[in-house]
């Protein structure tokens, strides 16, 4: 990460000062990297990916006795043709 920094110069004032440092931001690229970070997820552990995993073929696996059963609707495709 860079650190952006300006000086004052002798006639200028707070204002353009100000908008030199946003430029200088902007030209840098941290604001994109930051905003690109801040969602961003960590990688789980083997672990917790075999749990997950588990889970979903457990609830696939249920989902398909309850329509064995009759007890749930197929799902219907949303393209037929």
């Amino acid at each position: 990460m860079t650190n952006v920094e300006v000086s004052r110069n002798a006639n200028e004032n707070n204002l353009s000062v100000l908008r030199r440092f946003t430029k200088r931001v902007q030209g840098s690229g941290v604001l994109p990297r930051v905003r690109g970070i801040r969602y961003a997820e960590r990688v789980l552990s083997p672990y917790k990916t075999k749990m997950k995993t588990l889970e979903s073929i457990k609830r696939k696996a249920d989902i398909q006795e309850l329509i064995k059963l009759g007890k749930m609707p197929e799902k219907q495709s949303r393209y037929t043709r």
